[in-house]
Protein backbone atom coordinates (compact mmCIF):
# COMPACT_ATOMS: atom_id res chain seq x y z
CA UNK A 1 0.00 0.00 0.00
CA UNK A 2 1.45 3.61 -0.82
CA UNK A 3 0.38 5.95 1.71
CA UNK A 4 0.51 9.52 1.85
CA UNK A 5 1.34 11.14 5.17
CA UNK A 6 1.57 14.46 6.13
CA UNK A 7 2.86 15.23 9.92
CA UNK A 8 4.23 18.66 10.15
CA UNK A 9 4.44 19.02 13.75
CA UNK A 10 7.42 17.01 15.98
CA UNK A 11 4.26 15.55 18.62
CA UNK A 12 3.01 14.25 15.00
CA UNK A 13 5.62 12.64 14.04
CA UNK A 14 5.98 10.84 17.20
CA UNK A 15 2.51 9.73 17.14
CA UNK A 16 3.24 9.04 13.35
CA UNK A 17 5.84 6.36 14.46
CA UNK A 18 3.96 4.70 16.78
CA UNK A 19 0.96 4.21 14.21
CA UNK A 20 3.65 2.96 11.42
CA UNK A 21 5.36 0.43 13.55
CA UNK A 22 1.68 -1.33 14.40
CA UNK A 23 0.66 -0.73 10.60
CA UNK A 24 3.90 -2.54 9.07
CA UNK A 25 3.01 -5.61 10.99
CA UNK A 26 -0.05 -5.68 9.34
CA UNK A 27 0.28 -4.74 6.22
CA UNK A 28 3.37 -3.61 3.68
CA UNK A 29 3.49 -0.14 3.30
CA UNK A 30 5.59 2.14 1.23
CA UNK A 31 5.66 6.04 2.64
CA UNK A 32 5.38 9.34 1.06
CA UNK A 33 4.81 12.40 1.91
CA UNK A 34 5.92 14.61 4.85
CA UNK A 35 7.35 12.66 7.92
CA UNK A 36 10.93 12.46 10.05
CA UNK A 37 13.42 10.79 8.16
CA UNK A 38 13.72 8.07 11.31
CA UNK A 39 10.01 7.24 10.09
CA UNK A 40 10.60 5.53 7.17
CA UNK A 41 13.38 4.38 4.61
CA UNK A 42 11.56 6.45 1.98
CA UNK A 43 12.99 9.41 1.92
CA UNK A 44 10.12 12.26 2.46
CA UNK A 45 9.15 15.19 0.06
CA UNK A 46 9.78 17.71 2.59
CA UNK A 47 10.93 18.05 6.48
CA UNK A 48 9.31 18.72 9.16
CA UNK A 49 11.23 21.27 9.96
CA UNK A 50 10.51 23.03 7.14
CA UNK A 51 6.95 23.71 8.24
CA UNK A 52 8.52 24.89 11.53
CA UNK A 53 6.47 27.87 12.22
CA UNK A 54 5.09 29.55 14.82
CA UNK A 55 2.73 31.89 15.40
CA UNK A 56 0.41 34.55 12.67
CA UNK A 57 3.53 36.56 12.46
CA UNK A 58 5.72 33.99 11.05
CA UNK A 59 3.27 32.22 7.84
CA UNK A 60 3.70 35.35 6.21
CA UNK A 61 7.64 34.73 5.57
CA UNK A 62 6.56 31.45 4.54
CA UNK A 63 3.68 32.05 1.92
CA UNK A 64 5.68 31.20 -1.45
CA UNK A 65 7.07 28.35 0.55
CA UNK A 66 3.97 26.75 1.49
CA UNK A 67 2.44 27.66 -2.28
CA UNK A 68 4.91 25.56 -3.58
CA UNK A 69 4.40 22.79 -0.77
CA UNK A 70 0.91 22.75 -1.84
CA UNK A 71 0.85 22.27 -5.29
CA UNK A 72 3.97 19.59 -5.02
CA UNK A 73 2.16 17.82 -2.04
CA UNK A 74 -1.55 17.75 -3.54
CA UNK A 75 0.29 15.65 -6.67
CA UNK A 76 2.07 13.08 -4.71
CA UNK A 77 -1.11 12.41 -2.74
CA UNK A 78 -3.38 11.84 -5.96
CA UNK A 79 -0.77 9.22 -6.67
CA UNK A 80 -1.36 7.20 -3.69
CA UNK A 81 -3.68 4.65 -2.62
CA UNK A 82 -4.66 6.42 0.58
CA UNK A 83 -4.37 9.64 2.36
CA UNK A 84 -3.75 10.31 6.27
CA UNK A 85 -2.99 14.01 7.33
CA UNK A 86 -2.22 15.15 11.09
CA UNK A 87 -2.98 18.34 13.03
CA UNK A 88 -2.13 21.38 11.43
CA UNK A 89 -5.05 22.26 9.96
CA UNK A 90 -4.08 25.43 8.48
CA UNK A 91 -1.81 23.71 5.95
CA UNK A 92 -3.93 20.40 6.01
CA UNK A 93 -7.41 22.04 4.81
CA UNK A 94 -6.05 23.69 2.34
CA UNK A 95 -4.20 20.76 1.46
CA UNK A 96 -7.32 18.95 1.15
CA UNK A 97 -9.26 21.57 -1.02
CA UNK A 98 -6.69 21.07 -3.70
CA UNK A 99 -7.01 17.13 -3.85
CA UNK A 100 -10.76 17.44 -3.50
CA UNK A 101 -10.90 19.73 -6.71
CA UNK A 102 -8.42 17.50 -8.52
CA UNK A 103 -10.58 14.33 -7.63
CA UNK A 104 -13.39 14.43 -5.71
CA UNK A 105 -13.36 10.70 -4.60
CA UNK A 106 -10.19 11.01 -3.37
CA UNK A 107 -10.84 9.96 0.40
CA UNK A 108 -9.37 11.14 3.02
CA UNK A 109 -8.08 11.16 6.34
CA UNK A 110 -7.72 13.30 9.20
CA UNK A 111 -6.36 11.92 12.48
CA UNK A 112 -5.39 14.52 15.35
CA UNK A 113 -8.02 17.14 14.74
CA UNK A 114 -7.71 21.25 15.22
CA UNK A 115 -8.68 22.28 17.83
CA UNK A 116 -12.46 23.81 17.11
CA UNK A 117 -13.17 24.32 20.97
CA UNK A 118 -11.43 26.73 21.15
CA UNK A 119 -11.95 28.60 18.16
CA UNK A 120 -13.34 29.15 14.97
CA UNK A 121 -16.14 26.14 15.11
CA UNK A 122 -17.72 26.80 11.82
CA UNK A 123 -14.52 24.85 10.38
CA UNK A 124 -16.45 21.92 11.52
CA UNK A 125 -18.46 22.31 7.92
CA UNK A 126 -15.02 22.77 5.93
CA UNK A 127 -13.51 19.65 7.74
CA UNK A 128 -16.96 17.59 6.93
CA UNK A 129 -16.87 18.58 3.49
CA UNK A 130 -12.90 18.07 2.58
CA UNK A 131 -12.13 15.28 4.74
CA UNK A 132 -13.74 11.85 4.88
CA UNK A 133 -12.91 10.22 8.01
CA UNK A 134 -12.19 12.63 11.34
CA UNK A 135 -10.95 10.98 13.64
CA UNK A 136 -10.50 12.92 16.71
CA UNK A 137 -8.04 12.08 19.98
CA UNK A 138 -10.08 14.20 22.43
CA UNK A 139 -13.22 12.35 24.02
CA UNK A 140 -15.37 15.76 24.21
CA UNK A 141 -14.10 16.98 20.23
CA UNK A 142 -16.74 14.92 18.35
CA UNK A 143 -19.58 16.43 19.66
CA UNK A 144 -18.81 19.48 18.12
CA UNK A 145 -19.38 17.52 14.76
CA UNK A 146 -22.62 16.21 13.11
CA UNK A 147 -20.89 13.60 10.95
CA UNK A 148 -18.09 11.83 9.90
CA UNK A 149 -15.94 12.55 13.52
CA UNK A 150 -15.30 9.53 15.59
CA UNK A 151 -13.53 9.00 19.02
CA UNK A 152 -10.11 6.49 18.64
CA UNK A 153 -8.31 7.07 22.02
CA UNK A 154 -5.09 9.05 22.76
CA UNK A 155 -1.93 8.31 21.37
CA UNK A 156 -0.35 9.11 24.28
CA UNK A 157 -1.69 6.03 26.15
CA UNK A 158 -0.21 3.96 23.56
CA UNK A 159 3.36 5.55 24.56
CA UNK A 160 3.28 6.34 27.82
CA UNK A 161 4.90 2.92 29.29
CA UNK A 162 4.79 4.14 32.90
CA UNK A 163 2.93 6.55 34.95
CA UNK A 164 3.14 7.50 38.88
CA UNK A 165 0.66 6.28 41.38
CA UNK A 166 2.48 7.94 44.17
CA UNK A 167 5.38 10.36 44.72
CA UNK A 168 8.70 9.11 44.21
CA UNK A 169 11.86 10.22 45.93
CA UNK A 170 13.98 12.68 43.10
CA UNK A 171 16.18 15.58 42.89
CA UNK A 172 15.57 15.36 39.17
CA UNK A 173 14.18 18.97 37.63
CA UNK A 174 13.22 18.56 33.54
CA UNK A 175 12.75 21.46 31.44
CA UNK A 176 11.21 21.29 28.11
CA UNK A 177 11.48 24.81 26.00
CA UNK A 178 10.10 23.08 23.48
CA UNK A 179 10.63 22.23 19.76
CA UNK A 180 10.58 25.34 17.27
CA UNK A 181 13.42 27.64 16.99
CA UNK A 182 11.05 30.47 17.95
CA UNK A 183 9.94 29.53 21.04
CA UNK A 184 13.30 27.87 21.96
CA UNK A 185 14.91 31.41 21.41
CA UNK A 186 11.62 33.12 23.69
CA UNK A 187 12.04 30.08 26.63
CA UNK A 188 15.22 29.26 27.18
CA UNK A 189 17.21 31.70 28.64
CA UNK A 190 14.26 32.82 30.93
CA UNK A 191 14.81 29.00 31.97
CA UNK A 192 18.34 28.93 31.77
CA UNK A 193 17.87 32.06 35.02
CA UNK A 194 15.54 29.47 37.06
CA UNK A 195 18.12 26.75 36.81
CA UNK A 196 20.73 29.25 38.56
CA UNK A 197 18.52 30.30 41.25
CA UNK A 198 17.09 26.55 41.61
CA UNK A 199 20.97 25.98 41.79
CA UNK A 200 21.38 28.43 44.81
CA UNK A 201 18.69 26.66 46.64
CA UNK A 202 19.78 23.61 46.65
CA UNK A 203 23.22 22.51 44.94
CA UNK A 204 21.93 18.92 44.95
CA UNK A 205 19.29 19.47 42.46
CA UNK A 206 19.49 17.35 38.77
CA UNK A 207 18.87 19.81 35.92
CA UNK A 208 17.85 17.37 32.65
CA UNK A 209 17.28 19.31 29.41
CA UNK A 210 14.92 17.72 26.79
CA UNK A 211 16.27 18.45 23.38
CA UNK A 212 14.96 17.13 19.90
CA UNK A 213 16.48 13.93 19.00
CA UNK A 214 18.29 15.58 16.20
CA UNK A 215 20.13 17.80 18.25
CA UNK A 216 23.66 18.58 17.45
CA UNK A 217 25.76 20.91 19.66
CA UNK A 218 27.93 22.76 16.89
CA UNK A 219 24.22 22.83 15.22
CA UNK A 220 22.27 24.17 18.51
CA UNK A 221 22.88 27.71 17.86
CA UNK A 222 19.68 28.42 19.90
CA UNK A 223 20.54 26.86 23.13
CA UNK A 224 23.09 29.12 25.08
CA UNK A 225 24.66 28.18 28.59
CA UNK A 226 24.27 24.82 28.78
CA UNK A 227 26.48 24.33 31.92
CA UNK A 228 24.99 22.28 34.64
CA UNK A 229 22.31 20.80 31.80
CA UNK A 230 22.28 17.09 31.27
CA UNK A 231 21.23 16.89 27.45
CA UNK A 232 18.43 14.18 27.05
CA UNK A 233 16.52 13.07 24.43
CA UNK A 234 14.28 11.11 26.04
CA UNK A 235 11.15 13.48 27.51
CA UNK A 236 8.98 10.20 29.09
CA UNK A 237 11.67 8.88 30.68
CA UNK A 238 13.00 12.12 32.35
CA UNK A 239 10.01 13.23 33.56
CA UNK A 240 8.96 9.99 35.07
CA UNK A 241 12.47 10.22 37.05
CA UNK A 242 11.60 14.03 38.16
CA UNK A 243 10.63 15.80 40.98
CA UNK A 244 8.98 18.75 39.23
CA UNK A 245 9.42 20.36 35.06
CA UNK A 246 9.43 23.50 33.29
CA UNK A 247 7.25 22.98 30.30
CA UNK A 248 6.36 25.19 26.95
CA UNK A 249 2.72 24.73 25.98
CA UNK A 250 2.71 21.71 23.76
CA UNK A 251 1.99 18.56 23.50
CA UNK A 252 4.67 17.54 26.62
CA UNK A 253 2.29 19.22 29.40
CA UNK A 254 -0.42 16.86 28.75
CA UNK A 255 2.03 14.02 28.59
CA UNK A 256 4.08 15.06 32.31
CA UNK A 257 0.13 15.45 33.47
CA UNK A 258 -0.22 11.24 32.25
CA UNK A 259 3.24 10.66 33.48
CA UNK A 260 1.98 11.93 37.01
CA UNK A 261 5.04 14.51 37.53
CA UNK A 262 4.21 18.58 39.01
CA UNK A 263 4.86 20.78 36.02
CA UNK A 264 4.19 24.95 35.15
CA UNK A 265 3.46 25.61 31.85
CA UNK A 266 5.27 28.77 30.65
CA UNK A 267 4.68 30.33 27.30
CA UNK A 268 5.70 33.96 25.39
CA UNK A 269 4.16 34.67 22.08
CA UNK A 270 4.59 37.40 19.88
CA UNK A 271 2.93 40.54 20.82
CA UNK A 272 1.05 40.33 17.23
CA UNK A 273 -0.22 36.95 17.98
CA UNK A 274 -1.16 37.73 21.50
CA UNK A 275 -3.39 40.53 20.77
CA UNK A 276 -4.73 38.16 17.86
CA UNK A 277 -5.36 34.75 20.25
CA UNK A 278 -7.30 37.37 22.88
CA UNK A 279 -9.14 38.82 20.07
CA UNK A 280 -10.57 35.34 18.92
CA UNK A 281 -9.42 32.33 21.54
CA UNK A 282 -12.20 31.05 23.41
CA UNK A 283 -11.04 28.75 26.32
CA UNK A 284 -10.24 29.87 29.64
CA UNK A 285 -6.51 27.95 29.93
CA UNK A 286 -4.39 27.16 27.22
CA UNK A 287 -2.81 24.22 28.61
CA UNK A 288 -4.07 21.21 27.17
CA UNK A 289 -4.51 18.90 30.47
CA UNK A 290 -6.18 21.78 32.68
CA UNK A 291 -8.61 22.04 29.60
CA UNK A 292 -8.99 18.69 29.71
CA UNK A 293 -9.45 18.18 33.50
CA UNK A 294 -12.38 21.01 32.79
CA UNK A 295 -14.10 18.38 31.43
CA UNK A 296 -13.89 16.38 34.82
CA UNK A 297 -14.11 18.96 37.51
CA UNK A 298 -14.94 22.60 36.45
CA UNK A 299 -14.05 23.76 39.48
CA UNK A 300 -10.03 22.91 39.85
CA UNK A 301 -7.40 23.58 37.94
CA UNK A 302 -4.70 20.88 37.16
CA UNK A 303 -1.19 23.09 36.74
CA UNK A 304 -0.13 26.28 36.69
CA UNK A 305 0.17 28.95 33.37
CA UNK A 306 2.57 31.39 33.15
CA UNK A 307 1.56 33.42 29.74
CA UNK A 308 3.30 36.70 28.85
CA UNK A 309 4.28 39.02 31.09
CA UNK A 310 3.33 36.54 33.70
CA UNK A 311 6.46 34.18 32.31
CA UNK A 312 9.06 35.57 35.03
CA UNK A 313 11.69 33.70 37.18
CA UNK A 314 10.15 34.61 40.24
CA UNK A 315 6.93 33.04 39.34
CA UNK A 316 8.27 29.79 38.24
CA UNK A 317 10.46 29.84 40.83
CA UNK A 318 7.05 29.95 42.82
CA UNK A 319 5.69 27.33 41.22
CA UNK A 320 8.42 24.96 42.03
CA UNK A 321 8.13 26.09 45.56
CA UNK A 322 4.46 25.07 45.92
CA UNK A 323 3.70 22.32 43.96
CA UNK A 324 1.70 19.31 45.90
CA UNK A 325 2.77 16.26 44.26
CA UNK A 326 0.25 13.60 45.79
CA UNK A 327 -2.38 15.94 44.77
CA UNK A 328 -0.99 16.08 41.08
CA UNK A 329 -0.54 12.00 40.66
CA UNK A 330 -4.60 11.84 42.38
CA UNK A 331 -5.90 14.17 38.75
CA UNK A 332 -3.62 12.23 36.71
CA UNK A 333 -5.24 9.03 37.80
CA UNK A 334 -8.42 10.88 36.73
CA UNK A 335 -6.79 12.37 33.42
CA UNK A 336 -6.15 9.30 32.18
CA UNK A 337 -9.25 7.49 32.88
CA UNK A 338 -11.28 10.39 30.92
CA UNK A 339 -9.05 9.51 27.92
CA UNK A 340 -9.95 6.18 28.01
CA UNK A 341 -7.84 4.15 25.74
CA UNK A 342 -4.68 4.14 23.27
CA UNK A 343 -5.62 5.58 19.34
CA UNK A 344 -2.45 3.13 17.57
CA UNK A 345 -5.04 0.15 17.25
CA UNK A 346 -8.09 1.73 16.18
CA UNK A 347 -6.19 4.35 13.60
CA UNK A 348 -4.49 0.94 11.78
CA UNK A 349 -7.73 -0.05 11.62
CA UNK A 350 -9.75 2.81 10.13
CA UNK A 351 -6.50 3.30 7.50
CA UNK A 352 -6.90 -0.29 6.48
CA UNK A 353 -10.25 -0.70 6.18
CA UNK A 354 -10.60 2.78 4.33
CA UNK A 355 -12.31 2.73 0.91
Amino acid sequence: MKLFVSALEFSSNIHLKYLMRELSNRIDVELYGVFGEDISDNKPIYSPNDFSIMGFVDVFYKIRFLSKALKEMSKLALSCDKILLLDSSSFHIPLAKKIKKANPNKEIIYYILPQVWAWKPWRTKILEKYFDILAGILPFEIDYYKQKAVFVGHPLLDEIKTYKTHTIESNIITFMPGSRTSEIRRLFPIFVEVKNKLKQIDSNLIFNLVVPKKFQYKEAQIYKHLDDFNIVFDSHKSLYESKFAFICSGTATLESAIIGTPFVLGYKAKKLDEIIVKLFLNIEYVGLANILYQKINQDSVFHNELLQENLNVTNLISAYMNFNSNDFIVKSFELRKYLQYGSVSNMCDIVLNSK
